[in-house]
């Protein structure tokens, strides 16, 4: 008897069918990987089977180890042992491991808390994803990686025995990204079936026992993960082959446009640590420079600093086609044609409330102003060349944003981004939590972008991509710039030797 079962699970939003008779069957002890592009529906079936979407919200029927269920709400798949870890966490930072453990089940004994069994049961169950640390830590105090063994431990906790894990390693190191696919073996077991979202087609490959691919709502195929190379799996998920993910194309390189540095940071919370120390580089006119490191190399500081959105104690001279430039705010930078898609798009990038279209204007209001007035038409003309240039999916321009995949979102910022005719553009981690399809057409459009003289600097956590797409890579580590190398014959064991040896180096000195 397979643990679980998903008949014929239609869902629609207005006019629009986000599901179309999904089939979707587990077996005890299973990890099956949901693969499909950013709208496919993966989340919508997952929102479904964890009780997001209630019984009577959907068509179809779930059946759990032999038994229809017929779910109100979360806490009922959560009492039958189906829990959803979300990409976004939802731990409560200002609480202690051990109350976000049990937060909302607590245990009692006689009317008050028990909270010598919960510090033993907390115990345990660190024990158990193998994070040893004390549970009356505070959860603001941990890595995203122990966040994210926290999240399972408080899994487990519920007596999970079907685990949806989406998009799990997306902010962790490599080396934690190992460490949690590692778990996920013994979790397997131990009995405990998974339900694994990822796009890095090399960890669903290294875990799954199945792969079931869906593509706009439409089950493609399920096959064992050992049938399957990675360019299968892409060719199901896109609908067509995609021979090359890196589609380089020839575009010149011209003279230095941004001259950047010493360029220096502070720590925003511990003001005496440096986060950025003395760095300086330079960008052409269409040249790709891709800017790698470690999480917490300092990447992210540098390009906010550029772009006068840090928010610590920064300095950062420029010369902008040889002219001495330092910014107060990015309203300032923006002017000058520095333009950033930044980290966190939720945070960040999108304002959930409003729609697509509007997301996409809003930087460039001022630009469809006449006589001091917004004009529609010309906003109207705007929007529906951005979501056509971008490939935007989504079913109206007045469409929520929020309520996008995240995919779309990003190609909508980029949008955004475009509006403002950007001579410098700076793409932070551009493609993370996007599928492969999406992947191939931002990296398109970002060879496009080079073409008309655009200079493009690209912080990726996925040195493949790093070496995929640019013609020089500046190396980040612990703040310092490392080494700035040509993009010829480069390999990954090159940039992370370039930063470690020099730090062994150091240390020897």
């Amino acid at each position: 008897m397979a643990l679980l079962e998903m008949r014929r699970i239609n869902k629609t939003f207005g006019q629009v069918k986000a599901l179309d008779g999904i089939d979707l069957q587990l077996q005890t002890g299973e990890v099956l990987s949901l693969c499909g592009e950013n709208g496919s529906g993966k989340s919508t079936l997952m929102k479904i089977l964890s009780g997001v979407y209630p019984s009577g919200d959907y068509e179809g029927e779930i059946w759990l180890a032999g038994e229809r269920i017929r779910a109100r709400g979360l806490r009922d798949m959560e009492a039958l042992g189906v829990v959803m870890i979300h990409q976004e966490l939802t731990l409560v930072k200002q609480l202690s491991i051990q109350d976000n453990l049990f937060l909302g089940c607590e245990p009692h004994q006689h009317g008050v808390l028990n909270e010598a069994r919960m510090y033993q049961r907390a115990c345990q169950l660190l024990q158990r994803v193998h994070l040893d640390i004390d549970p009356d830590t505070l959860v603001a105090d941990l890595g995203v990686g122990q966040q994210q063994l926290v999240e399972i431990a408080k899994a487990l906790g519920k007596e999970a025995r079907l685990l949806i894990l989406d998009e799990p390693t997306a902010p962790l190191t490599e080396r934690e990204a190992q460490l949690l696919l590692g778990l996920i073996g013994e979790l397997r077991q131990q009995g405990v079936s998974c339900i694994f979202i990822s796009h890095k087609l090399s960890e669903v490959k290294a875990i799954s026992d199945l792969i079931c691919v869906i593509r706009d709502g439409v089950h493609i195929a399920t096959r064992e993960a050992r049938q399957l190379s990675s360019d299968d799996i892409v060719t199901l998920m896109v609908g067509r082959e995609i021979r090359q993910l890196f589609p380089r194309e020839p575009h010149a390189i011209g003279d230095v446009v941004l001259e950047v540095g010493p360029v220096t940071a502070w720590d925003r919370q511990r003001p005496g640590v440096q986060r950025v120390q003395n760095v300086s580089f330079s960008v052409r006119e269409g040249e790709i420079v891709g800017i790698a490191g470690l999480v917490g190399s300092g990447r992210t500081e540098l390009m906010e600093c550029l772009f006068a959105s840090y928010e610590g104690r920064y300095q950062c001279p420029l010369r902008l086609r040889g002219q001495a430039l330092q910014f107060r705010d990015n309203r300032q930078a923006l002017a000058q044609g520095i333009v950033m898609v930044p980290e966190d798009r939720k945070r960040h990038g999108i304002v959930p409330i409003l729609g697509v279209g509007d997301n996409i204007t809003l930087a460039a209001l001022p630009t469809l102003r006449r006589h001091g007035l917004l004009c529609e038409a010309s906003e109207t003309v705007a929007i529906n060349d951005g979501i056509r240039r971008l490939r935007v999916k989504t079913a109206a321009a007045s469409l929520p944003i929020s309520q996008l995949s995240g995919g779309n979102q990003q190609k909508a910022i980029l949008a955004r981004c475009l509006m403002l005719h950007p001579r410098i553009l700076i793409l932070d981690e551009p493609t993370r939590g996007i599928d492969v399809g999406a992947k191939y057409e931002i990296y398109k459009l970002i060879y496009e972008l080079a073409r008309q003289g655009i200079a493009i600097l690209m912080v990726s956590s996925e040195l493949p991509e790093v070496l995929g797409i640019s013609d020089r890579v500046l190396v980040m580590h612990n703040g310092q710039l490392k080494g700035d190398l040509p993009n010829d014959g480069l390999t990954q064991e090159a940039i992370m030797g370039c930063a470690l040896r020099q730090e062994e180096a150091s240390h020897a000195g």
